[in-house]
């Protein structure tokens, strides 16, 4: 992307106000705060934009501004009084008029002097937002219960306040012709790889489009280019505690403004199957907790496919467990076609749920699934088996951590169905060997995204699967190809 040239700040201060007149609409927009001011002399000009700047900040930045007028009387040294009066924590000259307007649009106060050719900015944002709380996605029985906001500012504090590492890197770009969304790349310098920080940072720089209104998801198309993939190929989460662990592995995570959800890179398919949760917990039974959640969402995947080919084909069952299959009579609407549309259902109610104020979402839930699925079965439209075994996976897809992971595997469950239907037992065995050939492909920022499995890794592939102690946890992941791949070095 071609570096655009610079405006510079004239010294003329009535050039420096047509400019911001024509560039952010001075006197037309409501929210552009203007003051000007006369100090020993000199006409000083102040921008600040309500809302985003701290009002207390910006009524005490002028009355220390007016101050001056009493106690000071060199009028040849008027900027570096005004820069000793700015005693705010983040003051910096600029000599670039693009760059004040950024920074004045991203909650800056950004103060010209007549007479010169610098401007200084000053840091006074106050972002509208609420407060850290729990996510509700992500709940643990014990454990914090702060989480990530729309705000970077307080997401990056977030993650500096459990990472107090001189070589944790929280580097900050603008990313949209016109949004200039911030977006901040989070990294521990000598554990993450270079190569992969690298990677990121040419990736963000490439991206041409004037905004990303949809934040952190338009980013992610960016970057992984994942195209009609189903398969998430970054994780979020919008745990703070979630977020330091991943970087002691020597993960990057990518913060963006406006955004409660943190993007984890690079991430595989079984990153996705974690749990804050189990690590709540002691081993034993956090990884009975992941053990469960794994038959959940094995469920999810294959029973439905599994139930309708063993029902079409009951001669593939032993007779002990012939009575498997649906009663004899049962649901005048074919199996597949029960199954499909009761699945249908689940989804209905999922969006519906999501869409209806929460007092009103659980009456509305109990109502559908209780009345229209005993009407259903009543008036003969479904068999009471359908309605069973099509809960049993909604419900093995509720139980997967990441709702990437589950959207993606109904997708997956679908096509396994439709392949059952049409092809019988070898359309099932083909559609699920091509599924795995299709994850062995598949890479997210040239990390395999069936690692550990393939590349067969046995020590990870183990603690994909148990819940191995902290203190036995001595190396990090090989997958991030961190330089320092010890945790523990004196051990």
């Amino acid at each position: 992307m071609a570096k655009e040239q610079k405006t510079p700040i004239p010294s003329k201060i009535d050039e420096v106000n047509d400019f911001m007149k024509e560039r952010v609409g001075v006197g037309v927009s409501f929210d552009v705060g203007h003051r000007t001011l006369i100090i020993l002399k000199k006409r000083v000009e102040i921008y600040y934009t309500t809302g985003l700047a701290d009002a207390e900040i910006v009524q005490r930045v002028l009355s220390k501004l007016m101050s001056i007028n009493d106690d000071e009387r060199n009028v040849n040294k008027v900027p570096e009084i005004i820069e000793n009066r700015l005693v705010h924590m983040q003051v910096r000259r600029t000599e670039s008029l693009d760059d004040t307007v950024d920074q004045y649009l991203s909650g800056l106060i950004v103060v010209f002097i007549d007479g010169c050719d610098f401007a200084f900015v000053v840091d006074t944002r106050s972002y509208p937002g609420r407060q850290p709380e729990e996510p509700d996605t992500e709940k643990v029985i014990r454990g914090p219960r702060d989480g990530y906001t729309e705000n970077i500012i307080i997401n990056t504090a977030l993650t500096r306040r459990r990472i107090r590492d001189e070589r944790l890197r929280l580097e900050m770009m603008q990313v949209g012709e016109r949004s200039k969304t911030d977006i901040c790349i989070a990294y521990i310098e000598d554990v993450a790889d270079p190569n992969l920080v690298k990677l990121i940072k040419k990736e963000l720089r490439e991206i041409e489009i004037d905004g990303l209104p949809m934040s952190d998801k338009s980013v992610e198309e960016f970057i992984v280019k994942q195209g009609n993939r189903p398969f998430p190929l970054v994780r979020y989460t919008e745990r703070p505690d979630i977020g330091a662990i991943h970087l002691f592995e020597g993960h990057v995570l990518i913060i963006v403004d406006t955004s409660p959800s943190v993007i984890i890179t690079p991430t595989t398919y079984f990153s996705h199957l974690q749990h804050a949760e189990e690590y709540r917990e002691s081993p034993g039974p956090g990884s009975f907790i992941r053990w469960v959640r794994l038959v959940g969402i094995f469920v999810s995947l294959f029973l439905l496919p599994f139930w309708y080919l063993i029902t079409v084909h009951p001669e593939l069952l032993p007779e002990t467990i012939d009575f498997i299959g649906p009663n004899k009579g049962g649901g005048h609407i074919p199996l597949f076609l029960q199954i499909l549309l009761a699945d249908l259902g689940i989804e209905f109610l999922r969006l519906a749920a999501i869409h209806t104020p929460t007092p009103l979402s659980t009456a509305m839930g109990l109502i559908a699934a209780v009345l229209i699925g005993e009407i259903a079965i009543n008036v003969g439209l479904f068999t009471p088996e359908v309605i069973l075994y099509v809960a049993v996976s909604a419900v093995g897809s509720f139980v997967t951590p990441s709702f990437e992971l589950s959207v993606s595997n109904k997708i997956t469950r679908l096509f396994f169905l439709i392949a059952t239907a049409i092809f019988g037992v070898p359309g099932f065995v083909i559609s699920i060997t091509l599924a795995i050939l299709f994850l062995v492909g598949t890479r997210s920022l040239n990390t395999p995204y069936m690692w550990p499995f393939i590349p067969f890794n046995l020590r990870a592939l183990l603690q994909v699967v148990y819940r191995t102690p902290v203190p036995l946890s001595k190396y990090r992941p090989t997958i991030t190809n961190s330089p320092d791949k010890t945790r523990m070095p004196n051990s």
